[in-house]
């Protein structure tokens, strides 16, 4: 017996994720499905945030539930994005099954791997979920052959590789358990998950002392750090002692203030939760993933949970270009301090060195880690400037060592052979070549990640925005070679003032412009880059000079080439090892570190 949503009365409770590679369709299965059940009204999406909105991708894991056939489903959606990964295997660790969403048209894709070798690992059976069958190209056949295959290669037991199979288009609200079915709704899902997941939730569990481990946080300006967390034995009210326990044993005491449970996409405070719930606790300041939270002192602790480390560091400093402190709201380094420190509440992927001078050191888990982390920043209204990203190099057993990758590659055939040349100047080394829908190849590569950084926008350029590319990190390994990956110069302005279309034209022949007539510059900004590969100083300010000559060329009307508009990931990927990214709520400019010629022959000296 436990309460349920509306009232106390029989409830069982099944935990599932839903996970994939990105853009598969996870959110719009979630919310399909809250909407059928009345969780949630038409047009709320598990995806809240704006940035998630915009890029149509899952950044932060979420949890929702629903209730079907007097079932309480908690349902946990995962990133989609290999930067976010850690999140992936925490939740994974916290629920019972998950649903293997594949786009019938992509097929397995990097990150379904990586997921997908997680929850084979830690023992689930997933459910898979052949999404997007209406598109043209769509090949569900084709895909759960696939799909079988990937789950042999990754070692699933016969129990797992005897997987359900369910198709779906995720944009109509539609399932079904065979091709030829009639559905109008997602109910053969939801029968689905009712049939294959197992009850998390019964008396003899609720009977047994608290235990419980918080596999993902939040944060509430009132009641500070919560704790998003599986309850495995127990219950837990408000009012109640509990003890919290780390995996080595260490031991403090604490006192719950709130609890709260999950109604579709709300957070409700509870009176009660009991085991085989999903739950979020408040009262614990200090508590952390992976830590267990009992009543009971002598309980042995809940296995911990891994968080991956990070990959890339880069600093973050005081914005003090000539620009600085003109656009932003909070531009002081106590500002920037007391923000990193709040954002390191909940993102346990974060990395921040306070100790390292003039600047605050930060590691993530990739570029796109870091950039959502600089664009929800500007959006508040703060202003920085950061360092170009570096690859972590450890040492171990007397060996330097740097994170690798997988990258995959979807591609025209025809633009293989600039990849290939471009990825193996990066120290990349291919692993397979494989025919892909027709004139398509996929392209398996392996190397450092260092190599990557930065090759994202040359890679859209050479493959004219028709490739797709995904990567995952696989280990550390020992140092790769030197790696040259910019094959550009920086062009740089010598003169400050606003930038006329006279001088941005004659420069235009000589390389790619990030400005447009009537942007304000100042001396050591970047403005652009160089085909040739060598830095150039430049007057952007510099007008036409009148004569009494007048001839028919002279007079003709200039034509300027669009800007490369810059952004924080563009930025991110242009920048070189002496220059800065400056950041603002309105602006992303690049600049030398060293505004003058002089400052910079100084520094090139040291």
């Amino acid at each position: 017996m436990r309460a349920g949503l509306t009232g106390p009365f029989l409830m069982e409770i099944r935990n599932i994720a839903i996970i994939a590679h990105v853009d598969h369709g996870k959110t719009t299965i979630t919310d399909a499905l809250l909407r059928q059940c009345g969780a949630e009204k038409e047009g709320v999406s598990m995806d809240s945030n704006s940035l998630e909105r915009e890029r149509g991708i899952t950044i932060y894991a979420k949890n929702a539930s629903l209730v079907y056939k007097d079932t309480k489903i908690n349902i946990v959606d995962t990133p989609g994005h290999a930067d976010f990964g850690s999140e992936v295997e925490r939740v994974l660790r916290s629920i019972d099954s998950v649903l293997l969403v594949v786009d019938a048209q992509e097929g397995p894709m990097p990150q379904t791997r990586f997921v997908l070798r997680k929850s084979l690992e830690l023992g689930l059976k997933p459910i898979v979920v052949i999404n997007k069958i209406d598109k043209p190209a769509a090949d569900p056949s084709h895909t759960e052959d696939q799909v079988l295959e990937l789950f042999l290669e990754l070692g699933a037991t016969d129990a797992q590789a005897d997987f359900p199979i369910v198709y779906a288009i995720g944009r109509e609200g539609i399932a079904k358990r065979k091709l030829t079915d009639e559905s109008k709704d997602l109910s053969p899902l939801l029968d689905a998950i009712l049939e294959h997941v197992a009850p998390a939730s019964s008396s003899e569990k609720t009977a047994l002392p608290l235990r419980l481990q918080p596999f993902n946080l939040a944060y509430d300006n009132y009641l500070g750090r919560m704790a998003v967390a599986r309850i495995y034995e127990g219950s837990i009210a408000p009012g109640m002692q509990v003890f919290v326990k780390k995996p080595d044993g260490a031991t403090r005491q604490g006192k719950i203030i709130k609890v709260f449970s999950f109604e579709g996409l709300q957070k409700v405070e509870s009176e009660r939760a009991e085991a085989g719930d999903i739950a979020m606790i408040a009262g614990l300041p200090d508590i952390d993933i992976g830590e267990t939270v009992t009543n009971d002192p002598n309980a042995e602790p809940l296995p911990a949970i891994a968080v991956d480390e990070p990959t890339i560091t880069l600093d973050f400093l005081v914005n003090n270009s000539p620009f600085g402190g003109r656009e932003g709201k909070f531009v002081t380094s106590r500002q920037l301090r007391d923000r990193l420190e709040k954002e390191l509440e909940i993102n346990v992927g974060l990395r921040v060195d306070f100790e390292s001078g003039d600047a605050y050191k930060v590691s993530g888990r990739g570029e796109l880690h870091i950039a959502i982390l600089l664009e929800n920043m500007r959006r508040e209204g703060y202003e920085m400037q950061v360092s170009q990203p570096q690859v972590i190099v450890k040492e171990e057993n007397g060996h330097k060592t740097e994170p690798f990758e997988e990258v995959v590659i979807d591609t025209p055939s025809a633009f293989q052979g600039a990849i290939i040349e471009k990825l193996g100047l990066r120290g990349f080394a291919m692993q397979n070549l494989i025919p892909h829908d027709g004139d398509h190849v996929r392209l398996i590569f392996e190397g450092p990640t260092r190599g990557l950084l930065g090759y994202r926008g040359q890679f859209v350029i050479d493959t004219r925005g028709e490739g797709i590319i995904a990567s995952r990190f696989i280990a550390f390994r020992k140092l790769a070679g030197e790696i040259r990956k910019r094959v550009t110069g920086s062009m740089i302005s010598m003169e400050a003032g606003k930038a006329l279309g006279f001088a941005l034209w004659n420069l235009q022949d000589r390389g790619m412009l990030y400005i447009a007539p009537g942007t304000e510059v100042y001396e050591g900004m970047v403005i652009g880059t160089t085909s040739k590969g060598e830095e150039m100083t430049v007057n952007p300010t510099k007008g036409k000079q009148l004569t009494n000559m007048r001839s028919k060329s002279s007079d003709e009307a200039i034509t300027l080439v669009p800007p490369y508009e810059l952004t924080i990931e563009r930025g991110l990927e242009q920048m070189a090892d002496d220059e800065y990214l400056e950041i603002t709520p309105s602006s992303v400019r690049l600049r030398k570190q060293g505004l003058t010629d002089l400052d910079r022959t100084r520094a090139k000296r040291k």
